[in-house]
């Protein structure tokens, strides 16, 4: 029998865990090539062999994925398998019209094929888009349940972009660990809150042999946390599912990739953002939710912000840095520097357009509507140095650094700034205490 030529179509993330775990030693189909979108410098490179499984020796070809079209000709490629996730509709069927148009089936695989199984209780965080506000939920959940005695390891979406091989399974329990596995602005963004908090976080490439790492962790492991990126649904299947919506943006968890799934799956939704969002966003993600999920948990929530020192925003003309993602395919143009920057009494939000250099100035060009913000981008040496060269040539008095690491550590700011801090705050109840509480009783855990 032939074997069926595929195509994966991906971000360096979901695109390996589809292959990793539905693809790999699957004798029926042979794996062509992946493209890559969204992540710069990953085409042009290959899935390793040590990685890619017996089917494979030589590994699998990574290509741009504006070569799509020519690769589906070339290869006599029947399916394309889209792999990537924060997208619109109208972009997902854009893509699916180019892959039908150029002969091949254009595919989604779902959760029953991709989710691997745990032996320990697992609690995913996800959310309908990046920047939702997941980290700071999985934050909140680790915390109440550490204080219940637990063990909870936690596990990230991931983000390889370096020697994949190396990158197989990573552990990350202390913050030197950041540096030993060489890891970008937008990775350290999501371990670093993690570690500095006391609990261990695992990523990498192969999930699966991420998850039996992490449920026999040396420092015990009572209870796996997912921490979702952008808005992918869980590699793992959950126990109890919690989607992160955002009223900033309101529509839009009926009207991307995967984040419908999430909100459609979801036991437990959280509305953030409250505080700041306007009353016809939230109304609108009421009504969404009663739509497709009414029976789901809801709770309200918020995100306050608080800030180092004050005196550095108040009258100051200032830059303000985001999280990276979250401005670019997250579509963000409101982040929490942003908002400090209003609290606090900023004289200005000085756009940093005019001063950018190399990497930075590409940035801008690809995501024309990040506005007068700085992204956080880290993905590389060069990267970092032009984030740093954009930080001091611009004309401002100070920078808010609204990302959720201490950037200090990465590049020199040669200005007066100031850290911006956002935890999780729900409003009345139900809260994730009583969440939780019957989480503990139906698995069991109470120590």
């Amino acid at each position: 029998m032939n074997k069926i030529n595929i195509l994966i179509i991906g971000a360096a993330g979901r695109d390996f865990h589809n292959f990793n775990t539905y693809f790999r030693d699957n004798e029926l189909y042979n794996v062509i090539a992946f493209t890559a979108a969204q992540i710069p410098d990953i085409e042009g490179r290959k899935y390793p062999a040590e990685l890619a499984g017996k089917l494979y020796p030589d590994g699998i070809p990574i290509h741009a994925e504006e070569e799509l079209p020519q690769l589906i000709k070339k290869f006599n490629i029947a399916e394309c398998v889209f792999s990537y996730s924060d997208v619109p509709y109208q972009r997902v069927m854009n893509i699916s019209a180019l892959v039908n148009a150029a002969g091949a089936n254009f595919v989604l695989l779902g959760p029953k094929d991709t989710m691997v199984r745990s032996t320990k209780p697992v609690i995913a965080v996800c959310a309908t888009r990046t920047g939702c506000g997941k980290s700071q939920t999985s934050r909140k959940v680790i915390e109440l349940l550490m204080a219940k005695g637990l063990k909870v390891v936690a596990v990230r979406h991931p983000m390889p972009y370096g020697d994949l091989v190396a990158q197989k399974v990573q552990r990350f329990a202390v913050v030197e660990d950041l540096a030993k596995h060489k890891c970008t602005i937008e990775e350290m963004e999501e371990y670093e809150p993690h570690v500095i908090r006391g609990n261990v976080i695992y990523a990498g490439v192969d999930y699966e042999a991420i998850l039996r790492s992490a449920e026999t962790d040396p420092n015990g492991c009572d209870v796996i946390l997912w921490d979702g990126g952008n808005n992918d649904f869980s590699f793992y299947k959950p126990d109890l599912l919690i989607t992160v919506a955002d009223p900033h943006r309101p529509g839009d968890e009926l009207s991307y990739y995967p984040g419908e799934v999430n909100l459609r799956m979801a036991d437990v939704i959280v509305i953030n953002k409250m505080d700041t969002a306007s009353p016809e966003g939230i109304q609108t993600v009421r009504q969404s939710i009663q739509k497709v999920n009414p029976d789901a948990i809801v709770i309200d929530g918020a995100s306050p912000i608080k800030v180092d020192n004050p005196e550095i925003i108040r009258n100051k003309r200032v830059l303000v840095i985001e999280d990276g993602p979250t401005l670019t395919h997250g579509e963000m143009q409101i982040g929490a520097g942003t908002v400090a920057a209003q609290k606090y009494g900023a004289s200005e939000c000085v756009d940093p357009r005019p001063y950018t250099v190399g990497k930075l100035s590409e940035t801008f060009q690809i995501y024309p509507n990040i506005g007068k913000l700085l992204p956080a981008m880290g993905y590389g040496d060069q990267q970092i140095k032009d984030l740093e060269a954009t930080i001091a040539n611009t004309d401002c008095d100070s920078v808010i650094i609204g990302t959720p690491i201490d950037l200090n550590r990465i590049v020199k700011i040669n200005k007066p700034n100031t850290r911006v801090y956002y935890d999780l705050q729900e409003i009345g109840s139900p809260d994730l205490q009583e969440i939780l509480a019957d989480f503990i009783q139906k698995h069991q855990l109470k120590k």
